[in-house]
């Protein structure tokens, strides 16, 4: 029932590419009395609707020691309410054909519902009672507790999972988006029914969220159906909400020993949030670089001359208050160092010469292009539709997006490349065999 849906990379994705055009989502927007920011697409295909929740509940609020507590709660939103427990409300979902899911990421928690229009009271009410009366039993707090530190156990094996999350601590030390979002054994421990409850209270709130309705209903029919159903849902005690200040950390190489055949490698520094305006000469540029697959220059360099890794890739990560930027490959332990000094010298290469006109052509296609085959669903509308709004971009975003992207030049990717990355600042994860890999600095 539970799927993490939210990952940073839904958040690159959703928002790196363009939205179908405007009788596709037709979207409306309005606040509803309690807070709630509310958005719709109505799409009438299918009699079937999807309401999906983003709250402003991610790991970013964790007090310290207490990481891992807004994941926790995330995932006990749905076994047990003051009126049903965890398999009454299995039972239920399971008999009108619904799926319910929740998730968590590091400045949001989402929660997600597909129902038939026929049934879309039930699923309301249901939800509301999620959302307003969920009871955390002990029981289930205990089991959910394992199942985390299964899952953390899981990726301390994860040689790709260990580079990932030594780059991220590394790169955001002594700030929340530097630690991960399910905690660490130790704290998960810690955590107990009253300090769950507190959290719930306090930051699952309607004015800290915003829903995206997609499916065969209209605005003002959602927006009465839910004033209804969610009318116990009041506005809480304003939050100071400033986000943490995270300054990336300085330049670095980390060696982590496994007994591996396969070096598994993460290099980058900071990069930008998602306002910065120059988000879109960086989406091409790094589409240039090593965003676009096997049209990149690094998965040219990297695998297809020399054959050292199987894939390459490159990405900016913008989220609301921080960004990252980094390089991932695998490749023998002994050729590594090889496969290293490629990638910085690709990097350096795109920072001092204008790249090919086929090259940004190319990439502004794609970019442009691709959106439409990949927002085909109601969920991934409604995703779409509740990151434009956390993002402040905008309903009018799906129509400048192609021109944002159409405008960038040659120049304009020169100008990122040489301001956005900086070589000098790499911070080089390496999880290898260190006899056989013998990463130099």
């Amino acid at each position: 029932m539970k799927k993490i849906v939210f990952a940073v990379l839904a958040v690159a994705f959703a928002l790196s590419l363009p939205a179908v055009s405007e009788t596709r989502l037709t979207p409306e927007r309005s606040v509803l009395e309690n807070g709630v920011v509310l958005l719709t697409s109505e799409q009438r295909a299918l009699p079937m609707v999807m309401l999906h929740f983003l709250i402003q509940a991610g790991s970013r609020y964790d007090a310290e020691g207490r990481e891992g507590l807004a994941n926790l709660t995330s995932r006990l939103l749905t076994y047990g309410t003051r009126d049903k427990t965890a398999l009454q409300i299995s039972e239920i979902l399971d008999f009108i054909g619904a799926s319910l899911s929740t998730s968590c990421g590091q400045d949001v928690a989402t929660v997600s519902l597909t129902v038939l229009k026929k049934d879309l009271d039930t699923g309301l009410n249901l939800l509301a009672e999620v959302l307003t009366a969920s009871v955390f039993s002990p029981e289930e707090i205990e089991r959910q507790k394992q199942s985390v530190i299964a899952s953390i156990r899981a990726k301390d094996e994860d040689p790709g999972q260990v580079a990932q999350i030594k780059f991220s601590e590394a790169l955001f030390p002594r700030s929340p988006y530097g630690r991960q979002v399910e905690g660490s054994e130790d704290s998960l421990k810690r955590a107990d029914r009253a300090q769950l409850l507190e959290f719930y209270e306090r930051f699952y709130r309607p004015e800290r969220t915003i829903l995206a309705v997609v499916g065969d209903i209209s605005h003002q029919e959602i927006a009465q159906k839910l004033t209804q159903a969610f009318r116990p849902w009041k506005k809480g005690a304003a939050i100071k909400d400033s986000p943490p200040v995270s300054p990336p950390g300085p330049a670095n190489i980390i060696r982590v020993n496994k007994t591996i055949t396969q070096a598994n490698i993460t290099m980058g520094h900071g990069g930008v949030r998602r306002s910065d305006p120059d988000y879109y000469a960086i989406q091409v540029m790094n589409y240039i670089l090593g965003g676009g697959g096997f049209s990149s220059r690094l998965m040219d360099s990297v695998r297809n001359e020399r054959g050292l890794a199987y894939s390459v890739s490159s990405h900016f990560s913008a989220e609301k208050y921080v960004g990252s930027f980094a390089v991932t490959m695998q490749t023998k332990n002994e050729t590594a160092q090889e496969a290293i000094r490629i990638a910085k010298e690709e990097i350096q290469r795109i920072r001092q010469e204008k790249v090919k006109d086929q090259e940004l052509q190319d990439a502004q296609d794609y970019l442009i292009g691709s959106f439409p085959l990949r927002l085909d669903t109601n969920r991934a509308v409604a995703n779409f539709l509740s990151l434009v709004e956390f993002y402040g971009l905008g309903l009018g975003y799906p129509e400048q997006y192609p021109e944002l992207i159409r405008r960038v030049s040659q120049e304009d990717v020169l100008r990122v490349a040489k301001k956005y990355l900086q070589p000098e600042k790499l911070i080089v994860v390496v999880v290898a065999d260190q006899k056989k890999a013998q990463i130099q600095k």
